[in-house]
């Protein structure tokens, strides 16, 4: 009789565990009605200037979604920046006789080094932003994003020209770890003035490091064994029109700095106050390589309005005063 009784007791449906089963049906329910009564807004970031481009069919942007995942990955945070980053290396070094430096730093438990491109990227765009400047920064010869990343997590968006590919996934990687796909826009290609191909030389074993010129190549990287391979290459003007505000355009390519900068000279010939600051490797060795020389881009910088530059090392400076 006693189990007869408590077999026809009524439910009590106020016990905590039916509760918590209609609390979470509940709470499902207003989240399909709430998604779809609100389409998905397709940029993560409302606040986020969308960079405008000029239409191009011959390069579109490379798409780290579509493109296959780098292995392995070896990543890491850079040290002693204002605004740490982390990148993800491509250059693993000599295994295991002689490791990339930041392997070696990872095994000692020490972030990476932090590459002196990271820092004054970080410099010149906190002095521009304290005196209330806005705008993107162009990064043509974006090797791993080092110089890349350090601008997107500051808040700056990012147009990043790299033609090798084993750099682009590398590029994929901290796009994904920093957070930054909102602000970073990265182009499989290598600029110059004119739009088409160019021969690259890319050193074997060294993947992250390539020239247009092959005794450049050697030089720069002291290899003797290089690959050619055909990029496509595209004119800054090209893609960045005269509405989109440009703060900083840095240039490392290892001996083609002139023809990047002769392909930027609608870009270069804004107005005081408008044209970009300008930053590229003057390395004479490398620049006579590629038939070209420190006399020439100073020369043709100066066409352009641009008569003051500083030398930093093997990095020159460039702003318009007049």
């Amino acid at each position: 009789m006693a189990n007869a009784w408590k077999k026809h007791q009524p439910t009590n449906l106020l016990t905590p565990k039916p509760l918590l089963l209609l609390f979470v049906l509940s709470l499902l329910l207003l989240t399909f009605f709430f998604l779809s009564s609100h389409p998905s807004n397709p940029n993560p970031n409302p606040n986020l200037k969308t960079l405008i481009l000029h239409p191009t069919d011959n390069i579109p942007p490379f798409n780290c979604y579509t493109t296959p995942q780098s292995h392995p990955i070896i990543a890491n945070l850079v040290e002693g920046l204002e605004y740490p980053f982390l990148y993800s290396l491509s250059d693993l070094g000599s295994l295991p006789e002689k490791p990339h430096k930041n392997i070696v730093r990872i095994l000692k438990g020490k972030p990476f080094r932090r590459p002196d491109i990271s820092v004054t990227v970080q410099e010149v765009l906190g002095k521009m932003r304290g005196e209330g400047k806005t705008g993107i920064f162009v990064d043509v010869g974006a090797n791993v994003g080092m110089a890349a990343f350090a601008a997107a997590v500051m808040g700056f968006r990012v147009l990043a020209f790299e033609p090798v590919f084993e750099n682009l996934q590398r590029i994929c990687d901290g796009v994904y770890f920093n957070r930054v796909g909102d602000l970073v826009t990265v182009f499989e290609a290598a600029a110059s003035d004119r739009l088409g191909n160019i021969t690259f030389h890319k050193l074997v074993g060294r993947l992250d490091n390539s020239a247009v010129s092959a005794t450049g190549a050697k030089m720069a990287f002291k290899s003797n064994e290089e690959v050619a391979l055909q990029v496509r290459s595209i004119p800054l003007d090209e893609l960045i029109p005269e509405s989109e505000p440009v703060l900083l355009l840095k240039i490392d390519v290892q001996g083609w700095e002139y023809h990047v900068l002769k392909g930027a000279s609608k870009l270069l010939s804004r107005k005081k106050g408008e044209a970009p600051y300008i930053i590229y490797e003057e390395d004479e060795r490398l620049l006579q390589a590629s038939n070209s020389s420190a006399k020439e881009i100073r020369d043709f910088l100066r066409t352009v309005g641009y008569h003051d530059c500083t030398q930093h090392g093997t990095d020159a400076h460039c702003i318009k005063k007049n």
